[in-house]
């Protein structure tokens, strides 16, 4: 019962992603996405890195931050130390598609949570903080800064 509400959860909330996404007029995939929020979030990473954050194989973080590149929202760029070490960073242009989609995101969770009975919004509250806590996702406050 208690996983059969989480992925019903799941799918309204990557729904919301998905047409948040969407809705900014940019050829960017949900994974790619969230590629951008965790360079958003943890600042410049290797691609081996990002590909641990992103539990995907290197060989596709890689293909991901080509793509990216080619959008104008990645850049790379070498370390001064080591010239072979590579890092992805967000560009001005990918900070500001996770800034909007991050808006949208919000804006439409704030009508939908709006709806619920106000008694039930505490209890939601602290399941939601545990479920992340449990998945090691940091919060909202935590990592968004232009908002």
């Amino acid at each position: 019962m208690l996983v059969d509400a989480v992925m019903t959860a799941s799918r309204v909330l990557v729904a919301v992603a998905a047409r948040s996404l969407a809705a900014v007029d940019e050829d960017v995939t949900i994974p790619q996405y969230r590629a951008l929020v965790v360079l958003a979030q943890r600042g410049p990473q290797r691609p081996a890195d990002l590909a641990d954050a992103l539990s995907v194989n290197r060989s596709t973080a890689t293909r991901m931050c080509d793509r990216l590149v080619v959008h104008g929202l990645v850049e790379r760029a070498r370390s001064s130390p080591d010239r072979r070490e590579v890092s992805v960073m967000l560009t001005s242009r990918g900070r500001d598609l996770v800034d909007e989609v991050t808006r949208r995101r919000r804006a439409e969770l704030g009508t939908l949570v709006s709806s619920m009975p106000v008694e039930d919004r505490d209890g939601l509250v602290r399941a939601l903080r545990a479920f992340t806590d449990a998945a090691g996702e940091p919060g909202e406050p935590d990592w968004t800064t232009s908002l």
